[in-house]
């Protein structure tokens, strides 16, 4: 092993000990290692960085500042270990953050994608689905989550979810509406019966007893909104879309109640395991409705001065 192959080593094991997971940086620094060792460096520069974040050339730039970014962590990291490395500069690349405008779910459209769940084959893949489907568009908890969730996860008898090693590894809590959980015993009861014997002990089972996935559950959610008219060719809705629809309902209810919004929004924060009430803020900007009842409150309050 070379020196700088080991010294990615003692980095990712320091960093996944303070709780950072680093996939990607797991899989891309020895790359990077290797980079460095046939160009002949012995150490971090930031020429060599910035070239080898560049690959491939025809990739976008969001993607080439997502690999420097990992190489400057290490660099900064072997920086305290010998004082010749280089850490390359931020904002080399006209990197911006690109959010989908989300597909706003109405009540009636939750209805249909529900109804349409329920015509899947076989059974359980049905049930299983009808209940996820419920479960992330009156929780707005995120796919990973809910389908990550084991049986003793799901407290059917308080109606509250524990959700373990969420989103920048924080656990919380969700509390259920009633209808909800009695939606969730409901298909327990049918899981069981369906699959006495299952293959894994997830709340939410495969047509086959197992896990899912989540490039599976996204697969047949295209599947059911394109039978359900909802997905054309230009209306392209995600699953995650359940969840920026239930915070923006959320938030619309606030507004329509008089309620301070201010106030409320670390509350709507920590439900939905936003690490800041920023990200919770966002939603704002996703739904004309909430714009314009932002702009009738601050007019309301202050004034139109011309």
């Amino acid at each position: 092993m070379s020196t700088l192959s080991g010294h990615v080593e003692d980095y990712l094991r320091l960093r996944r000990g303070l709780g950072f997971k680093l996939e990607r940086a797991g899989h891309l620094l020895p790359q990077f290692c290797a980079y460095l060792e046939v160009a002949g460096a012995a150490t971090v520069t930031s020429d060599l960085a910035i070239a080898w974040a560049r690959l491939p050339r025809h990739a976008h730039p969001n993607h080439w500042a997502q690999r420097l970014a990992i190489a400057r962590g290490f660099a900064r990291y072997l920086q305290t270990i010998d004082p010749a490395t280089e850490v390359p500069p931020p904002s080399v690349f006209p990197a911006r953050r690109h959010r989908p405008a989300p597909y706003l779910w109405s009540q009636r459209d939750v209805a249909r994608l529900l109804e349409g769940a329920r015509a899947l084959r076989p059974p359980l893949r049905a049930a299983t689905h009808e209940a996820l489907c419920g479960l992330l568009a009156t929780s707005g908890m995120r796919l990973g989550e809910a389908i990550g969730l084991q049986r003793d996860d799901v407290d059917l008898a308080t109606g509250v979810i524990t959700i373990r090693e969420a989103k920048f590894d924080h656990s919380r809590l969700v509390p259920l509406h009633p209808t909800v959980t009695e939606a969730l015993s409901g298909y327990a009861a049918v899981r069981d019966r369906l699959c006495p014997r299952p293959r894994s002990e997830a709340f939410f089972l495969s047509g086959a007893g197992t896990t899912l996935n989540r490039s599976g559950v996204n697969k047949t959610f295209r599947k059911i909104t394109t039978a359900i008219g909802v997905r054309t060719a230009t209306v392209q809705p995600r699953v995650h879309d359940l969840r920026h629809s239930f915070a923006v309902q959320t938030l619309i209810r606030w507004q329509h109640s008089g309620a301070n919004v201010d106030e409320r929004i670390g509350v709507l924060s920590t439900y939905l395991g936003h690490v800041s009430p920023a990200d919770t803020y966002w939603y704002l900007s996703a739904s004309p409705e909430l714009m314009a009842l932002a702009a009738q409150r601050l007019h309301a309050r202050f004034g139109v001065h011309r």
